[in-house]
């Protein structure tokens, strides 16, 4: 054995080992988030994965199915400082990016502070993001893609790591400004939060009316968050998994070559849908004590990744059909 493959195989072996560890303390955020959160696994699972990616999720469910619990939640698991911010009608971008402020000295030398706004956090909360006009979104989206803002020509960049977690609510549309679709893309996927059963609405009614309720537990810091995200970005991926992927997002896509999704789909997911499942597939694989992502994690998360990347023609919504359904369709393909 030479010494360059003697050399390979210990960082070989040191990757598995890191792998190993950091899959081992993702799992138990996983548990411990679960153990606050009930009846919501797939919710929790794909919020995690979010994180894990560097990415930011658009949670989309009624009201009082735990959103906000879930984001105080994550922030404690994970070490990161978690705020939130309600989104109104008449909320302002500097509400949320900060401004600059006129201070004057003792000596009577004047100068200009930045107060920064609530959007310095590592895990933000970003409620009924709808609500608020397309000028505020877009200061928040600018943040989410950039990692920093500019205030009176100064920039000044957001904590590393940074996510955002914004919900919308599927009700009452009137007085909400619907998010366009390149800023939807801005999002690695979108969570349906839907509602627990029966067993899991039990534990939620005898925890949270009790003397004492389930609190959250820290398992990781930001720090470790950062490390598991560059590990996240380092495992292998097969020629197969690559294969699925591009065949998912590319048979999503109307063409003069699919008469057959052009009747269903007016547009489809661009690149950036490929990316985001190549990062998720991985994501979800560590999370499971897996080294490297399969088919079946791409088919897992095909639906949160392309479903606010699509949109259904006028004629496909006529004849009853959904997003889910039509990715269902594609899905088939591959499985």
């Amino acid at each position: 054995m030479t010494a360059a493959t003697e050399s390979l195989e210990k960082f070989e072996d040191l990757v598995v080992r890191q792998a190993e560890a950091t899959g081992a303390q993702v799992a138990a955020a996983k548990t411990a988030i679960g153990g606050v959160i009930f009846g919501q696994e797939p919710v929790v699972e794909q919020a995690l994965i979010t994180v894990l990616c560097g990415g930011h999720a658009l949670l989309v469910g009624l009201p009082g199915l735990a959103k906000t619990k879930l984001v105080e939640t994550m922030g404690v698991v994970l070490g990161l400082e978690a705020r939130r911010i309600q989104f109104t009608p008449d909320l302002m971008p500097s509400d949320i990016v900060g401004s600059e402020v006129l201070e004057e000295s003792p000596g009577g030398k004047r100068s200009f502070r930045f107060i920064a706004g609530p959007i310095f956090s590592q895990l933000l909360m970003a409620d009924e993001i709808n609500r608020a006009s397309p000028r505020t979104q877009s200061a928040l989206l600018q943040a989410m893609q950039e990692q920093h803002v500019t205030v009176a020509g100064n920039r000044h960049d957001v904590p590393r790591p940074f996510h955002v977690l914004a919900t919308q609510n599927p009700i009452e549309q009137e007085g909400t400004y619907p998010l366009p679709e390149a800023q939807l893309d801005r999002f690695l996927m979108q969570i349906d939060v839907d509602y627990p059963d029966r067993d899991a609405e039990r534990k939620i009614v005898f925890d949270t009316t009790g003397a004492e309720e389930s609190k959250p537990k820290p398992t990781m810091t930001a720090d470790e968050l950062l490390a598991a995200q560059r590990l996240v970005r380092r495992l292998p991926v097969g020629e197969s998994v690559v294969d699925a992927i591009l065949t998912l997002v590319r048979s999503a896509r109307p063409s003069p070559d699919t008469p057959e999704v052009s009747k269903l789909i007016s547009w489809g997911p661009s690149p950036r849908a490929s990316q985001a499942l190549m990062l998720v597939a991985r994501a979800r694989a560590l999370i499971d004590g897996r080294l490297s992502p399969s088919v079946e994690d791409v088919l897992v998360m095909a639906e949160p990744i392309l479903k606010h990347r699509m949109a259904l023609t006028f004629a496909a919504r006529a004849d009853g059909e959904s997003m889910d359904a039509v990715i269902g369709k594609l899905k088939s393909r591959i499985g």
